[in-house]
């Protein structure tokens, strides 16, 4: 089995990310994490690059959520927790604060922090095959603040309550009418179309494309005040659900939560 990585590429006026790990359904590791602010930055700081597509390796998947293997080193405790949730809002932060514009290309499966990183992404096409979830309910997990708000400022807050409630997967229809992607094409027919579309975006005015984005962004960022929800989260990450939620997914069987 190879080892997992953020797979960076040019193409023109294209850049492109790669979830690379197609035998764990590209889930994303740590160093994957990590690996998305540097290729973000140098692709910023690149003038020949006018538009960022991010996907996943082979037709599979986009990303099968977090790498899960990895929680019992570094998501088992509060401390550890706080600085994996760091990593991933580092990640989110590069893509959102980017002034170009980052397409997520989605085949497959985009679950958990597959869906947080296509959410990052300003605009989202997938396949008909594609599968949508934020499983964090049934794994005793607390979701994010900056995750949450991003799923609720693109779905609305009636859709993002079932999505985070049920931890249920959407079908790519289903996606499409919520607003979670912008259009689904044919398998076979996603990436001319991505590409196409990247090649438009990168023709166009970067910086008007730049300050939409930033006026964008900044008018769907929260105010509020989420100490509470991240006080319950902290709760969450503490709690033996979350233990028994992660060792049920590793097990494969069902978890057996008592809300302690």
């Amino acid at each position: 089995m190879s080892e997992p990585r953020l797979r960076v590429e040019r193409d023109g006026p294209i850049g492109r990310m790669v979830f690379d790990s197609p035998e764990r359904r590209n889930a994303i590791s740590g160093e994957m994490w990590r690996a998305i602010p540097k290729a973000m930055a140098e692709f910023e700081a690149d003038p020949e690059v006018r538009c960022v597509v991010l996907r996943g390796e082979g037709t599979t998947a986009f990303a099968a959520g977090a790498d899960i293997s990895e929680f019992e080193k570094r998501r088992a405790s509060a401390d550890a927790v706080k600085e994996y949730d760091g990593i991933v809002d580092a990640a989110q932060h590069a893509i959102e604060d980017s002034r170009k514009p980052v397409i997520a290309l989605i085949h497959g499966f985009c679950i958990g922090g597959g869906l947080e990183m296509a959410l990052a992404c300003d605009l989202r096409y997938a396949d008909t095959s594609s599968q949508f979830a934020i499983p964090a309910a049934r794994l005793g997990l607390g979701y994010g603040v900056h995750g949450t708000s991003r799923l609720v400022a693109t779905v609305g807050h009636a859709a993002a309550r079932e999505i985070m409630f049920t931890g249920r997967r959407y079908r790519a229809d289903e996606a499409l009418a919520m607003g979670l992607v912008n259009r689904v094409l044919p398998d076979a027919e996603l990436d001319a179309y991505v590409r196409k579309m990247a090649q438009d975006l990168a023709a166009n005015a970067p910086l008007s494309i730049g300050a939409s984005k930033s006026i964008i962004d900044t008018l769907i960022r929260p105010q509020g005040d989420f100490s509470d929800g991240i006080e319950q989260i902290v709760r969450c990450m503490s709690s033996e659900d979350y233990i028994e939620g992660r060792r049920a997914f590793m097990e494969k069987r069902p978890p057996r939560f008592r809300g302690k």
